[in-house]
């Protein structure tokens, strides 16, 4: 299930926070995270309509946006983040990560985002 979860989170920016989330479990899974996948899969469902839209005639300015929360993964203290590309008013890509490393402070860990939003770029 998570598989296909993970497929789908390409086309889908509104579940991807919550599939990354589970997909951490996936090696040992409890009755507790399948309840939870199946609660993904009947938003799916339910939000078929919901899609990305681009349209013509916008501009070609490229704009990112980055956020972290320090130690926000509380079973081992790595910093969280996110991050979202923009051409115009249309999105180009977006990410939600673990951090690979425990950061210090939480400029360290918005140093680290920052980094990888602008390495997205390139």
């Amino acid at each position: 299930m998570i598989g296909s979860l993970l497929y789908l989170k390409a086309s889908r920016p509104d579940i991807v926070y919550s599939v990354e989330l589970y997909e951490r479990f996936q090696s040992s899974p409890k009755e507790s995270h399948l309840k939870a996948v199946k609660r993904i899969l009947r938003y799916l469902k339910g939000t078929q309509d919901l899609v990305l839209w681009y349209p013509t005639g916008d501009s070609f300015e490229v704009v990112g946006y980055a956020c972290s929360e320090y130690a926000g993964y509380l079973a081992d203290k790595k910093s969280t983040y996110g991050m979202a590309h923009f051409l115009g008013s249309c999105l180009l890509s977006w990410a939600s990560k673990k951090q690979n490393s425990v950061a210090l402070s939480t400029a360290e860990a918005e140093y680290v985002v920052v980094a990888s939003c602008c390495a997205q770029l390139l």
